[in-house]
């Protein structure tokens, strides 16, 4: 992966050791390796079996730095999942110019958008800490990274998809307009500011097994509305799975649309920017994308609440009765099959940090 930002700091496992051998000797002679990822922020190395260090990549990833080493550990007796901890923070050295942070590691793997062998599991995890980080009653957080209404990123995602259209990327720029301008037009959120981590991407996630096991990377953590934690149901989850995250987080049509919005403008944003810097991010926005324009809000808002029906008395006769007529239309030595399938052909629900 090549460099993603203008004047982006340079690291390297050398730097990792000469910057502990100065300042956590202790820690210096232990194994040091460049891990893999789709962050943007962030160089991530493992230090040993138990560590990692998090060297950022420029002046605006360091202010997360004592940040995270105050709010994380008010943060993690609150959430229902493992969140990173700061072991120590180190000092600007060594020809390194920003602050830097060694996090205890967590194991688990990053998930891949639309590829979950039981989607329905991670669907659950992600709504129990979304409910949660909403629940918060912990005074004094800052604003969050996405804390703003939704209308402040429309001349910076107007822009990128202008930019889009510049590229042979397979997307049609005015579709992702009308989509963008729908998400617009929902009424903004006006209740209070809550806890939102508001960058729940997939490479801020861990997996274990079929389960989410750790939310990882806090640098966006603050307080904002409860719809930019909803960006999973895009940005990770297939489409079968959508309708099961928006039951489990208990959010309204306008909240719901509105995370829509973010998801797609993240999305739109990264792209163009990443597409020949970070291969992991650029194929997540065009997951979204494509899920985004694949699907209409109106459908994803539901079906329109149902009209009276008969009451539970009478639909049980309606069922016996089925039952019995079904029974005698049936060939001879049928069984009864009760046997599930996904609505139109859709498949069962079926590393570390940035």
């Amino acid at each position: 992966m090549g460099t993603m930002h203008p004047n982006e700091a340079e690291t390297d496992a050398d730097l990792v050791r000469r910057l502990l051998r100065a300042q956590f000797p202790r820690w210096a002679e232990l194994p040091i390796s460049r891990l893999a990822s789709g962050g943007t922020v962030n160089a991530i190395y493992r230090l040993g079996a138990d560590l990692t260090v998090r060297l950022p990549l420029h002046p605006g990833g360091a202010e997360a730095v004592a940040m995270e080493a105050r709010l994380l550990p008010q943060l993690a007796p609150l959430l229902p999942l493992p969140i990173p901890e700061v072991v120590a923070t180190g000092a600007p050295g060594e020809g390194y110019p920003l602050p830097w942070a060694v996090h205890r590691w967590i194991e688990g793997r990053n998930p891949v958008e639309g590829d979950l062998s039981e989607p329905r599991l991670v669907a659950k995890g992600l709504a129990e800490f979304a409910i949660a980080i909403r629940q918060i009653d912990l005074p004094g957080g800052p604003p969050a990274h996405r804390g703003k209404p939704l209308i402040t990123e429309d001349q910076e995602t107007r822009t990128a998809i202008e930019a889009l259209r510049r590229t042979d990327e397979p997307f049609d720029a005015d579709e992702i307009t009308a989509a963008w301008e729908e998400a617009l037009a929902v009424p903004p959120w006006t209740g209070p500011a809550c806890w939102t981590h508001s960058d729940l991407m997939p490479s801020n996630l861990l997996l274990a097994g079929d389960r989410v096991s750790a939310i990882i990377d806090f640098g966006t953590v603050g307080m904002g509305e409860p719809a930019t934690d909803l960006i999973p149901a895009w940005n990770l989850l297939p489409a079968s799975a959508r309708p099961a995250y928006r039951d489990a987080v208990d959010v309204d049509d306008a909240t719901w649309a509105r995370g829509r919005g973010w998801a797609l403008s993240m999305a739109v944003i990264q792209l163009p920017y990443y597409r020949d810097t970070n291969p992991v991010i650029s194929a997540n926005a065009r997951y979204v994308i494509r899920e985004i324009l694949a699907t209409s809000a109106q459908r994803e808002q539901g079906p329109a609440p149902a009209r009276p029906g008969p009451s539970t008395r009478a639909r049980k006769k309606i069922r016996t009765a089925m039952s019995r007529i079904r029974a005698r239309l049936r060939p001879r030595g049928e069984r009864d099959h009760n046997g599930s399938h996904d609505h139109q052909g859709e498949p069962r629900w079926p590393s570390t940090c940035c």
